[in-house]
């Protein structure tokens, strides 16, 4: 073996160094009749974030991890050259002086002591994937090498090396291996890095730091003393590149987003590089606060995230699972494209629609008692009433009768086209909308609930979410005007904010779907929408699931990592008047047949007067206020400065909380839409 590798280098330099010049035109023409296996070497897809930072990384066919090599560190392209190939710049694929050395040196050792293969010739033997130890491989490597150099130039053959270079097991590539080894891009390497990376490709599986860390720290060290003792790096800076440990385990390749990238990949086939509007930052945040959320809840539980930009359509941030590696909770499944039911999270658009019809306003009073319609009799989700309540608090409490009056008078199928023209696709039953949809009666994706909520935030006009530059849109047609987005967004804004929360302004509403299998909290501020969802991708029930309790601390925390944005001023043309300001047909929203059952019923109650505070009273008080009111139709509610803080009293007292010293205005309102007034002050 000895005497074949000592002749074959004889040979090959003498056939690099063409003596004689027929044997030179012969060695042409042979290495211009080479056959170039293909050189387009395979990568794997990449989709990366707005930033340019990897998301997910995907194998190619036959499993190996092999990447696009991208920027490299000098120093690492310093130190190769320096160990594998000093005159790379100057020879044509073969070095003849390293093939005589190499032969040199076999003949006074009586053993191989160094290699006379360059840089090109592994190039060679790596896309053929041929044999090195015998004569004929050996042959055909030069050979290819010398035609390698003739057909492409310096910097392909080195991106070519870079690509194939191999690193152990199924990894090849200073980019793979970088982010395996180090979990970082090979940009900016360390020396000691760097000479790692120079060293493994020699002995790929006898060198592998999580096998062979010794092993792996010899050639290391080797590399680093070489580049000190060529002045690559100082003397110092070697000493403590060998003093660092080898890495001893091997990353995982990067998967942010993992369920949104397998999704464009399939969706843009032959793509190498998919390029997003992803924040890292974001994402890692989002997929954090999606495990933590089902932590201790059981292995089945998932949730589902997306954050997204309103004012320009990007999709910044998307969750499809809790853990997309968890077989037990479905984590192959992307949550936030699946079908569920909404909950009560579409009820803010049935609001919309019915104050830009002019059917009322968010001080309009509205009764939520039994009613029938046809053969359903709905329910509150606590199976208590309140009995004559404003539309804003019904909006507030997610009263289901009050909504249900408004989509009856609405109409479904209109209330079904308003949620397509803001971007919610519908699966409904049999394909028909019924009054059931307010209240959770069909799918729609977290995707598509976050579109119509991105429509609210934009005044009524919806826009295409996006994770693709570019890929977003307005959509043509209003869901409703300015105004009712706005009356709708102003009321979601006073819904408490979960227990332990930061206040800040975001207009949100939760659902929980019937049985509560779907946990859900939406919401947003002047510049971004959100959208949560928690369950069990099966559809099983999760008992005690509720969208406050589970889904909106989520939402909270996931803004919490957003500079606050201020929702946006009333239009010019937006009412914001107290009810007994209101246009009489605008003071009590009566359901078709309401009226004459109203007439028939008992006659009409003592005119309804608030006794004390009386108006213009200067009180001097401290902790709670005494409020009494007499005549009108109970239950009463009583507001200060046009809150409501004493909702659906039994009787007509209430103790109020005091509202600081100053002007303040206490008004009581009874069953029948009735109010009086006091103008007080307060010391």
């Amino acid at each position: 073996m000895r005497a074949r590798r000592l002749a074959l280098s004889l040979m090959a330099a003498v056939l690099v160094l063409g003596i004689g010049a027929g044997l030179r035109d012969r060695l042409d023409d042979w290495v211009d009749a080479t056959a170039l296996p293909r050189l387009d070497v395979p990568v794997g897809v990449e989709v990366v974030a707005r930033d340019g930072s990897l998301l997910r990384a995907f194998q190619v066919a036959d499993g190996r991890w092999r990447l696009d090599a991208g920027p490299v560190d000098s120093l690492f392209v310093d130190m190769l050259l320096l160990w594998e190939d000093r005159r790379f710049q100057d020879h044509g694929g073969v070095d003849a002086w390293a093939l005589l050395r190499a032969g040199r040196q076999a003949l006074r050792h009586g053993r191989v002591v160094s290699g006379g293969s360059t840089l090109t010739m592994q190039v060679a033997r790596l896309v053929e994937a041929g044999p090195t130890g015998q004569w004929a491989g050996k042959l055909r490597q030069m050979r290819l090498a010398l035609a390698l150099e003739r057909r492409l130039e310096k910097p392909k053959i080195m991106a070519l090396y870079l690509r194939l270079a191999p690193y152990g097991a199924n990894v090849e590539g200073i980019r793979a291996a970088s982010l395996q080894w180090f979990g970082k891009e090979p940009r900016r390497l360390s020396p000691a890095q760097a000479a790692l990376l120079v060293a493994l490709p020699q002995s790929p599986e006898t060198r592998r730091p999580d096998r062979f860390p010794m092993a792996a720290k010899l050639a290391r060290d080797r590399v680093l003393a070489r580049a000190a003792r060529a002045g690559l790096i100082s003397a110092a800076d070697a000493r403590a590149a060998m003093a660092e440990p080898v890495p001893r385990v091997r990353r995982a390749f990067p998967a942010l987003a993992p369920l949104l990238a397998a999704r464009l990949m399939r969706e843009h086939p032959g793509a190498l590089r998919i390029e997003t509007t992803i924040d890292p930052r974001l994402q890692r945040r989002a997929e954090a606060l999606a495990a933590r959320a089902v932590q201790g809840a059981g292995r089945r539980l998932s949730a589902a995230v997306v954050l997204a930009d309103h004012r320009t359509g990007e999709i910044l941030a998307e969750v499809g699972a809790a853990d997309w590696t968890d077989g037990a909770s479905a984590g192959f499944v992307d949550m936030a494209r699946a079908w569920r039911s909404p909950g009560s999270t579409l009820k803010p658009f049935v609001y919309g629609l019915a104050f830009d019809d002019g059917l009322a306003h968010p001080e309009t009073l509205i009764e939520d008692r039994p009613a029938v319609f046809g053969r359903w009799q709905p329910q509150n989700f606590d199976h208590h009433f309140r009995g004559t309540v404003s539309l804003r608090n019904a909006l507030i409490w997610s009263l289901n009768i009050p909504v249900v009056k408004l989509a009856e008078a609405v109409g479904p199928n209109r209330i079904a086209q308003a949620l397509r023209r803001g971007g919610m696709d519908l699966r409904l039953p049999g394909d028909a909308p019924g009054l059931a949809v307010v209240l959770g009666g069909t799918g729609v994706t977290l995707e598509g609930l976050a579109q119509g909520y991105a429509a609210l935030a934009r005044g009524g006009r919806g826009v295409t979410l996006s994770a693709l530059p570019g890929g977003s849109e307005e959509r043509a047609a209003a869901m409703f005007g300015p105004v009712a987005a706005w009356q709708v967004g102003h009321i979601l804004a006073q819904n408490p904010a979960p227990q332990g929360a930061r206040l800040r302004p975001l207009a949100y509403k939760t659902g929980t779907s019937y049985g509560h299998r779907d946990a859900l909290a939406v919401g947003y501020d002047g510049a971004h929408v959100g959208a949560v969802w928690l369950g069990r991708p099966d559809g099983t029930p999760v008992p005690g699931a509720f969208g406050g309790d589970l889904a909106a601390p989520v939402l909270f925390d996931l803004f919490d990592a957003l500079p606050g944005v201020a929702l946006a001023p009333p239009p010019p043309q937006a009412l914001t008047v107290p009810n007994s300001a209101l246009p009489l047909a605008l003071r009590r929203f009566s359901a078709p047949g309401e009226a004459s059952a109203a007439a028939s019923g008992p006659a009409a109650p003592d005119a309804l007067r608030l006794t004390y505070p009386p108006d213009g009273a200067e009180i001097d008080a401290q902790g709670a206020l005494a409020a009494k009111a007499r005549g009108g139709r109970g239950p009463w509610t009583f507001l200060v400065n046009g809150a409501p803080v004493a909702i659906a009293r039994p009787q007509p007292v209430a103790s109020l909380p005091h509202p600081g010293p100053g002007f303040a205005e206490v008004t009581v309102l009874d069953a029948l839409g009735a109010s009086a007034t006091a103008a007080i002050r307060l010391h």
